[in-house]
C-alpha cells in the first residue's frame, strides 16, 4: 500500500465522523434558525442565511475548530427591538458594523479580555434574555400580539392567559406549543435509537404532522423566497450611524455577540480534548461572519452552545462538520424553501421557549446564593434590569455592580486602636484604604480622645487612594488643633522604609 493511500485511509474515519456530525448539526440548526428569525420579526429565510454564513464563512476560519455559529436566541430580543425601532433595512448596517468592530477587536488582540467579564453578569444577561424570550413567545403561542417592552410582556401574561382560556381558537395553538415543549423536555429520556433524531427537529416535525393531519387552525411560517428576503443595506443609511440610538445598538450587538461566542468557546473546550480555542482568531472569525451577514441584510450571528454541543457529541473531529452543516442549510434553502411554509408558528415558539428556559441558570443561582451571595445579587439585578429597561442598559447595570463589588472587596481594611487609658493612643491601618471604606475609618478616628496624642501607623497599608489621603490629612489637622500635640504618623512610602513623620497641621502620609 502506497503512502498516499495510507494517508487517505487514516483520514477516512475523521471524514465519516464529520459527515455524520454535520447532518446532526444541520437537523438541530434548521428549526432553530427559522424560529430565531420568526421571533426576531424578520423573514424566516434570513435565519437560514445567517446559519449558512456561520457554516461556510466562520466555519472555514481559524479559532475554535468544533464550535458552530448561527443565529442565536440570545440576540432575539435585541434584534426585534432594533427592527421595530430602525426598520428591517437598517438591520444589515447594524450587523455589518458589528462585524467590522469584532474584526478590529480581534486584530487588536482584545478577544482574551472578554474572559475578564464577570460570569455573573453574563449569566444575568442570558437569564434576562431568556425571561423576555419566554414571555414574548407565549403570545404567538396564544395567537395574540406581544407588547413591545419586556416589562409589558411580563405584565400582560395573566390577562393574555385569561383571554386564551376563554377563547377556543387560542387554545389550539397554546396546546400545540405546550406539546412541543413537552416533546423537547421528554426527548432526552427516550431510547438512544429514537434520540438519533434531534429533539428540536422531532418536536417541530411532530407538530407539523399534527397540523396537517388534523387540519388545525394555526399560523404557519410565511415564505418569501431566499433572494427576496436578502436585503443588502442601502448606501445612504451609513450616515444614520451617527445617531446615539444606532450606536448604542451596535455596541450592544458587539459586546453581547462577542461575549456569548467566547464564553461558548470556553464551554465547548471543556467538552472535547482537541485543539483549544484561540480567542483573538475566533473573534475575528465571528466578525468576518457578521460582516458577510450584514452585507446580505441577515441576522447577527454568534457561536451557539446548543449546536456546538451537538456537534461534539455527534463525534465531530475537525471543522469540516460545521462547514458541511452550512452546505446542507444552503441546499435546503435553495431546493426546499417551500417546506418552511408548513412549520407551525406555535411549534417554533415552543422551541424558543425551551431554549429560553435553558438560558435561565436556576441551579447556578441556587449555588451562588449559598456560596457567593453578592454574585447572585448581581445576576438577579442584571436579569431584572434587562426585563424592566432594555438589554444594553441592563448589561451596563450589571457591569457597574460587578465593578463596585470588586472594588468593595479589594478595599479590605483593618483598623486597630490600642488605648491604655493614659499616654498616646495608638491606631494602625493595614490593607487597602479606598474611599469605599472611608466612612468607617473616619468614624473610628474621630471617636478617639481629643485631649491626648495619637500615634497613627500607616505602614501596613498596601494602597492609599487620594480620597483617603486627603481625609486623613484633614482629620490630622483638626485633631492636632484640638489636642496637646500634633498627630504623629508612621507612613510607608514607595521605595522607602517606614519612618516617623511629624504632622503639625497635617500628616506626612
Amino acid at each position: 500500500m502506497s503512502s498516499n493511500t495510507t494517508a487517505r485511509t487514516s483520514r477516512l474515519p475523521f471524514l465519516r465522523q464529520d459527515f455524520a456530525a454535520s447532518l446532526v448539526v444541520f437537523l438541530v440548526a434548521l428549526p432553530l434558525c427559522v424560529g430565531v428569525a420568526v421571533a426576531s420579526g424578520v423573514p424566516a429565510e434570513l435565519g437560514l442565511v445567517t446559519g449558512i454564513v456561520g457554516g461556510l464563512v466562520t466555519g472555514l476560519m481559524r479559532g475554535s475548530s468544533l464550535q458552530v455559529s448561527g443565529p442565536a436566541a440570545g440576540l432575539t430580543v435585541l434584534v426585534f427591538e432594533a427592527v421595530e425601532e430602525f426598520g428591517l433595512p437598517m438591520l444589515g448596517l447594524l450587523v455589518l458594523t458589528t462585524g467590522l468592530l469584532q474584526v478590529l477587536m480581534g486584530a487588536l488582540r482584545l478577544g482574551r479580555y472578554f474572559r475578564a467579564i464577570s460570569v455573573s453578569v453574563v449569566e444575568g444577561m442570558l437569564a434576562g434574555i431568556g425571561l423576555v424570550l419566554i414571555a414574548g413567545q407565549l403570545y404567538p403561542a396564544m395567537a395574540t400580539k406581544a407588547p413591545d417592552s419586556g416589562l409589558g410582556k411580563m405584565a400582560g401574561l395573566p390577562g393574555a392567559f385569561a383571554d386564551a382560556l376563554g377563547n377556543g381558537d387560542a387554545l389550539v395553538p397554546l396546546a400545540l406549543c405546550a406539546g412541543t415543549v413537552a416533546v423537547l423536555v421528554l426527548w432526552k429520556h427516550l431510547p438512544a435509537k429514537v434520540r438519533t433524531v434531534p429533539g428540536p427537529l422531532a418536536a417541530v416535525g411532530l407538530a407539523t404532522l399534527a397540523v396537517l393531519a388534523l387540519d388545525l387552525p394555526v399560523a404557519t411560517v410565511e415564505v418569501k423566497g431566499l433572494l427576496d428576503a436578502v436585503q443588502p443595506p442601502p448606501l445612504g443609511s451609513v450616515t444614520e450611524l451617527a445617531g446615539l440610538g444606532v450606536l448604542g445598538t451596535v455596541v450592544a450587538f458587539t459586546l453581547i455577540a462577542s461575549a456569548e461566542s467566547l464564553f461558548s468557546a470556553a464551554a465547548v473546550d471543556r467538552l472535547h480534548d482537541g485543539p483549544r480555542t484561540r480567542y483573538d482568531q475566533e473573534l475575528m472569525a465571528q466578525g468576518a461572519g457578521n460582516t458577510v451577514c450584514g452585507l446580505l441584510g441577515a441576522l447577527p450571528m454568534t457561536a451557539v452552545i446548543v449546536r456546538s454541543a451537538a456537534n461534539v457529541q455527534a463525534g465531530a473531529r475537525t471543522k469540516a462538520s460545521r462547514v458541511l452543516h452550512g452546505v446542507w442549510l444552503l441546499l435546503f434553502a435553495a431546493l426546499l424553501p417551500g417546506v418552511l411554509a408548513y412549520f407551525p408558528v406555535p411549534a417554533l415558539a415552543g422551541v424558543l421557549i425551551h431554549a429560553g428556559a435553558k438560558l435561565v441558570p436556576v441551579r447556578t443561582l441556587a449555588v451562588l446564593w449559598r456560596e457567593h451571595r453578592g454574585e447572585a445579587l448581581i445576576l438577579m439585578v442584571t436579569a431584572v434590569s434587562i426585563v424592566a429597561v432594555s438589554m444594553f442598559e441592563g448589561v451596563l447595570v450589571g457591569l457597574a455592580l460587578s465593578v463596585v463589588k470588586t472594588a468593595w472587596e479589594a478595599s479590605h481594611i483593618k483598623l486597630e486602636v490600642v488605648d491604655g487609658g493614659t499616654g498616646p493612643v495608638r491606631a494602625s491601618l493595614s490593607g487597602n484604604a479606598t474611599f469605599l471604606r472611608l466612612p468607617r475609618i473616619l468614624d473610628t478616628l474621630e471617636s478617639l480622645p481629643q485631649d491626648r496624642p495619637v500615634r497613627l501607623d500607616l505602614s501596613g497599608l498596601h494602597h492609599l487612594d487620594h480620597a483617603c489621603r486627603t481625609a486623613l490629612e484633614n482629620w490630622a489637622q483638626r485633631h492636632s488643633a484640638a489636642g496637646t500635640e500634633p498627630v504623629r504618623v508612621t507612613a510607608l512610602r514607595l521605595g522607602a522604609a517606614p519612618r516617623p513623620v511629624e504632622a503639625a497641621g497635617g500628616t506626612g502620609a
